[in-house]
């Protein structure tokens, strides 16, 4: 008899966004006249770059030919693509990251969990709380932690709670971690990370030979010059952290697919016998036996976000969705509604308002102004009480979703 993976059962009743869209769809059958806004998901709205849908273009006209033709490409991704990276969103700011050290991909979703295949089961795991809930539903998955209480905590995890008390910086762990998941800027609170409190992290895992997975997917909403963009602009996080870009929300490739990862050369874990091993060429064989790479002409459409013109385009669509977030945020706290995040990333926090719970406010907005957005209790216990915006919409739809929520 075919038996299953248990430690799916552990898995809460449903993830975050499905039930989302669930609540969503029973409304809107009920309602077929609602015009519903969603400032849920975080999916962009705004068209592809013209200069990456040019060199789309170019790439499916090569690949009508004989001599443009590409078949499988490297599993690690196509070296132009990956020195254009190195290049420009490391070499450029300080980072020594090389090229061979960035494996393209499909998604940071995929890798932020992918990335448990090369790492033992035996790590002892501290996440954020509220987090992005592939860190830890990657986890459950992979029979890696215990059940969840009450409160949807899993037993086996340690949870660091990130509140306006602390900035939403999470302390460091008070018992020895060696995996750690960090993302700044943050989804969902919005927050950042200065040099020193991530210099603080690095020094930690350095101290406790620990791994940091650093989820930096929002860093080109990052505008203030004194805050770094990359874990590797911190001296020695070379020797203890692996970095999770993605194309998604700076170019518009939510639908589109393209991301990447860097782990540096020289970074090590150790065997159940205590013998270092080179994570870089682990993750390698990983890629290269389970992932047949990302398509020619999407890899031609990123390279061309780092073209002149891809670059200038896409720092307007940065532009659009921040300008959106201050929209989101001054009208929010004209509304008198608490509200966090929002200036350096495209999620705004809000404190819900009159007592009501994460999902109570949600079930709230849905009914009363026909506007979605994330109940923060779906990102851990910690985000009771809070709620996310995300920014990336169309303007007219924030202008409006922001009138409906200020009748309230």
């Amino acid at each position: 008899m075919v038996q299953v993976n248990d430690s799916y059962l552990r898995l809460k009743a449903g993830y975050l966004f499905p039930e989302i869209a669930r609540r969503v769809k029973a409304f809107t059958e009920a309602h077929p006249g609602a015009a519903v806004i969603r400032l849920g998901i975080g999916d962009v709205t705004e068209p592809l770059p013209a200069a990456c849908r040019e060199a789309m273009q170019q790439a499916i006209e090569a690949m009508g030919t004989r001599e443009g033709f590409h078949g499988y490409g490297p599993e690690q991704g196509y070296g132009w693509l990956r020195e254009a990276i190195a290049r420009h969103d490391f070499q450029a700011r300080g980072c020594e990251v090389s090229a061979e050290e960035i494996f393209i991909s499909d998604g940071s979703k995929c890798d932020s969990s992918n990335i448990l295949d090369i790492l033992g089961a035996g790590n002892r795991i501290a996440v954020t709380d509220p987090v992005y809930p592939v860190y830890v539903d990657s986890n459950v998955m992979a029979g890696r932690t215990g059940d969840a209480d009450g409160g949807g905590r899993y037993g086996g995890l340690t949870y660091l709670p990130i509140t306006a008390a602390n900035g939403f910086v999470a302390p460091l762990p008070e018992q020895p971690v060696d995996l750690i998941y960090l993302c700044f800027p943050n989804n969902p609170t919005g927050a950042v990370a200065t040099r020193e409190q991530l210099k603080q992290w690095v020094d930690y895992a350095l101290a406790h030979n620990a791994l940091i997975l650093f989820d930096a997917a929002y860093e080109a909403f990052i505008s203030d010059p004194e805050l770094p963009h990359s874990i590797y602009e911190i001296e020695g996080a070379r020797r203890c952290a692996i970095e999770f870009r993605s194309f998604s929300k700076n170019a518009g490739f939510t639908g589109t697919r393209c991301a990447f990862t860097v782990v540096p050369r020289g970074l090590t874990g150790t065997t159940a016998n205590g013998e270092p091993v080179e994570l870089w060429g682990l993750w390698n064989r990983r890629q290269s036996t389970k992932f047949n790479g990302v398509s020619y002409i999407v890899q031609r459409g990123a390279e061309a976000v780092y073209s002149p013109e891809g670059q200038e385009q896409v720092r307007g669509l940065i532009r659009f969705y921040m300008e959106n977030a201050a929209i989101i945020r001054r009208e929010l706290e004209a509304a008198g509604l608490q509200v966090y995040g929002g200036q350096q990333a495209p999620y705004v926090w809000i404190k819900t308002p009159d007592g009501l719970d994460s999902w109570g406010f949600f079930d709230h907005l849905l009914n009363q102004a026909h506007v979605v957005g994330t109940p923060g209790s779906g990102f851990g216990a910690a985000g009771e009480g809070y709620f996310r915006l995300s920014a990336f919409n169309s303007r007219a739809n924030v202008d409006e979703a922001m009138r409906r929520i200020r009748a309230l």
